[in-house]
């Protein structure tokens, strides 16, 4: 969909926006630091998935900018807005690197991760401003997981739709010529 960024100015880390956030989401800030993604994490090389949120359906949560994570994705989840969906790609330096990579991930690998920034939320305990800025933030959070909902639920409808239209086609066409060979050579 959209084209490479380099997030990092070095390659380190390449950013392709895969599905685009609507304009006025909320994106990760210092008021909002926490953040909750779904992912799936392949190697570069081998296209071999080694980590996924979608098996069980899960989120994974963390605060930014506490070396929770990967360097690539405090870089990368800064840039995303909620709803959005991005295709990563991390050099070595800005993955694991030396640093302790999972069992059945190479230290030197390139990883390619496609991350989906579900919300962005406050640390526990902190003030947001008022009551109704709070209330406000959470219908806006809903609003966007209800419209992520009915934008995946309408690409599904379509697809079942080109499905529907394609059996037909080879329906129509298996009919077609089950009627040319009827007839043939009684004509005498």
């Amino acid at each position: 969909m959209g084209d490479s960024i380099d997030l990092t100015g070095d390659e380190g880390v390449i950013k392709k926006i895969v599905r685009q956030a609507k304009p006025d989401a909320l994106s990760p800030t210092e008021d909002l630091p926490l953040v909750d993604v779904h992912y799936e994490g392949s190697l570069a090389e081998t296209g071999e998935v080694f980590d996924t949120t979608h098996e069980d359906n899960t989120v994974f949560s963390f605060e930014l900018g506490k070396g929770s994570v990967i360097r690539a994705w405090d870089i990368a989840l800064r840039s995303m807005k909620v709803g959005e969906v991005a295709k990563l790609t991390c050099k070595p330096e800005y993955a694991y690197g030396s640093a302790g990579s999972p069992p059945d991930v190479p230290p030197d690998a390139t990883l390619i991760f496609e991350v989906e920034l579900v919300a962005c939320r406050p640390r526990k305990g902190s003030s947001l401003g008022s009551v109704s800025e709070e209330r406000a933030r959470l219908e806006e959070l809903k609003r966007q997981r209800e419209l992520a909902a009915a934008v995946k639920e309408e690409e599904k409808k379509k697809r079942e739709e080109a499905k529907a239209a394609a059996a037909a086609r080879i329906q129509a066409k298996m009919e077609a010529k089950k009627g040319q060979g009827k007839g043939k050579g009684k004509g005498k």
